[in-house]
């Protein structure tokens, strides 16, 4: 019945009505122009959606989002565009809500410690704008200078200092929604704790399946009183990674720690040149220390001993912020630096308990090996999160599927030690037939009830996140029967 109706749709009339509310410059419908829409940043599905919208304003969301539902049209929001699991990816004829130009940064309150903002705002921009005074905001995606906050809160995005301080939903006091019948609602609040619902902890994360956040207010921190970083480099990965649990076990938690395999810290030299990162190093391992002058002072010294037991070959330390910042250039432009390595790569996102690190690691070129794809490993090694990166030629026959493949077995390895399909890129399009590996029938039918209260037609952000059997569970199913009772170690 769907496909009949989008069949026989007649755009003309509600093109009308876009246009009525956005003007003719806020409505972009040639199919040309639509060609930019057709995928976020997992570039390996593309689907070109039917219209795109630009809102600037709350009300210009809500009615664009009226007429959708009057008119049961499925509608996707997007940001930047920036997202690795295809959540932005359109279907067809569907109306693509782009809120690229809601970027003004609404109210900025350094006494009780917020900002609010719209969702196309920039991450980084939060930062700049409350520097000046000693504030900033802390989830910080490798893709900071691009990625939106709208697009934040629907992947509960992370990033470089979530080990120490959370992820986006720890940073989001309140929000103003539209929901998908059209309704303005505000949930949360202005201070950490509301009484009621934690209708905010359900909102962030939810992958614009649950209605499109347009205000946002977000909780800034007081920049500490130092800041340290320290690189060491290690002749083998599992040496890094056992100083990685042997860090958090002396009772330290950096504000952020990565690791690097020899193959990214190779590619970001060639990019980006820090000049920083030794290239023969099979590892490196990059912490931050902040706090208190002293406190710095006393960790610093116990990280670099930590390190040096394991193996470290050198330690760098920098406190200045110029240093501080060259050293995180190379991690922070790790992903685009692999583009230079591979015409494709596919990278995948899931999270380990950190002991088992040096397993998994060792498991991952296992794989690798046996399905004859180089994998360059980047991840939040202090919490365990895990972005693999597997180097392909999509335009070789069947390279995708297999890429595919090998990313899902990477996936179940993580459910199997004990951890998750997903620690910040979301579940989108890419993951949705993997979510029964982590969860029972009961869970799934426990989180669409959710989805159903606030979007009844199914109309916001459909076919992302959780399986449906045509697509996928019968595949997931099969291959959840196939893995249970194999001892990977």
């Amino acid at each position: 019945m769907l496909t009949q109706e989008k069949q026989q749709r007649n755009w003309k009339p509600i093109i009308k009505e876009f246009e009525a509310v956005l003007g003719k410059n806020g409505v972009v419908q040639r199919r040309e122009e639509l060609i930019t829409y057709e995928c976020d940043g997992l570039t390996s599905y593309r689907q070109r959606p039917g219209v795109v919208v630009l809102p600037r304003t709350t009300e210009q969301v809500a009615q664009l989002v009226k007429i959708c539902d009057r008119n049961s049209i499925p509608f996707i929001a997007r940001g930047s565009g920036t997202g690795l699991s295809g959540g932005a990816l359109p279907i067809e004829d569907s109306v693509l809500i782009v809120t690229s130009l809601m970027r003004q940064i609404l109210s900025v309150d350094l006494e009780n410690q917020r900002v609010i903002v719209q969702p196309g705002v920039i991450n980084n921009w939060v930062t700049q704008t409350v520097s000046g005074a000693g504030f900033y905001y802390a989830p910080d995606p490798s893709s900071q200078i691009i990625c939106s906050i709208g697009g934040n809160v629907a992947e509960n995005s992370g990033g470089v200092h979530c080990l120490k301080y959370g992820v986006t939903t720890n940073h989001v006091l309140g929000l103003k929604i539209v929901t998908p019948d059209g309704s303005i609602v505000d949930i949360g609040g202005q201070i950490p704790e509301m009484p009621g619902y934690d209708l905010t902890g359900i909102f962030v994360g939810s992958e614009g399946t649950l209605g499109i956040a347009t205000e946002i207010t977000l909780r800034i921190l007081k920049s500490a009183e130092s800041i340290c970083v320290l690189l060491a480099d290690f002749t083998t990965v599992e040496a890094a990674a056992e100083s990685v649990s042997d860090i958090i076990s002396a009772g330290i938690i950096p504000g952020g720690m990565e690791m690097m395999d020899n193959i990214s810290i190779n590619a970001v030299e060639d990019v980006v040149a820090t000049n920083c990162y030794p290239r023969d190093a099979t590892a490196i391992l990059l912490v931050e220390i902040d706090g208190l002058e002293v406190e710095v002072a006393a960790n610093k010294q116990r990280v670099a001993e930590i390190c040096l037991k394991n193996g470290a070959r050198n330690i760098t330390s920098a406190s200045d912020l110029e240093t501080r910042l060259k050293l995180w250039k190379g991690r922070k432009a790790a992903f685009a630096a692999a583009g230079h390595l591979s015409p494709d790569y596919y990278v995948q996102d899931g999270v380990i308990p950190r002991t088992q690190l040096p397993e998994v690691l060792q498991e991952i070129e296992r794989l690798s090996q046996k399905f004859g794809y180089q994998i360059a490993n980047v991840f939040h090694a202090g919490d365990g999160n895990l972005h693999p990166l597997i180097l392909f030629d999509n335009s070789v026959e069947g390279a995708l599927e297999k890429v595919e493949e090998l990313g899902g077995e990477i996936l179940k390895l993580c459910v199997k030690v004990g951890g998750s399909i997903s620690g910040e890129h979301g579940i989108g399009a890419d993951k949705k037939c993997y979510m029964p590996d982590m969860f029972s029938e009961i869970d799934l039918e426990t989180m669409q009830w959710v989805r159903q209260v606030f979007n009844p037609q199914g109309l916001a952000n459909p076919g992302k996140i959780f399986p449906t059997p045509r697509t996928c569970g019968e595949a997931a199913s099969a291959s959840k029967q196939q893995f249970e009772g194999v001892e990977l170690f």
